[in-house]
């Protein structure tokens, strides 16, 4: 081979090298986006007294089979190496893939992570940080109640 031919080759190497590099995303897996509404309730009757914050549903950009969900204060992450969890569910072994849910509503084939708890609740104005995983895939999304309109 003549040089020529050396220094195209190493020119089409060098340009298949930094299409692979900035199309790189085209081999990494689908990113779980979430984002959440609060929507205060329609009726008086449906209302629980014990909610100091509007209703908050979170939802999906598609159906996941959801292997665990996390809300955690980000203050306690700020301050604690392992902050303690507001509300904890993990997967059974199988559990209906969903799109949306309500924080504090039961998923069905999710349990607490601690038999016997209950979802706390949220203090109106404080951050929050909703932890997903579905399998391999994880997403996490930053949220602040609304306080409850009287």
């Amino acid at each position: 081979m003549t040089r020529k031919m050396w220094c195209l080759f190493a020119l089409a190497a060098l340009l298949g090298a930094s299409s692979l590099y900035l199309n790189r995303d085209w081999f990494a897996g689908d990113n779980i986006h979430v984002y959440h509404r609060s929507r205060p309730f329609r009726s008086r009757r449906a209302r629980p007294d014990n909610s100091r914050t509007e209703p908050i549903v979170f939802f999906i950009d598609r159906k996941l089979k959801l292997t665990s969900l996390k809300v955690v204060p980000v203050s306690d992450i700020e301050t604690n190496k392992f902050p303690q969890p507001v509300w904890h569910l993990l997967s059974d072994s199988n559990s209906v893939p969903v799109k949306e849910f309500a924080y504090g509503a039961p998923l069905q084939g999710m349990r607490p992570a601690i038999k016997g708890t209950a979802p706390e609740p949220l203090e109106p104005g404080a951050n929050y940080r909703l932890f997903v995983e579905a399998g391999s895939q994880k997403a996490q999304h930053d949220f602040v109640p609304v306080a409850r309109a009287q």
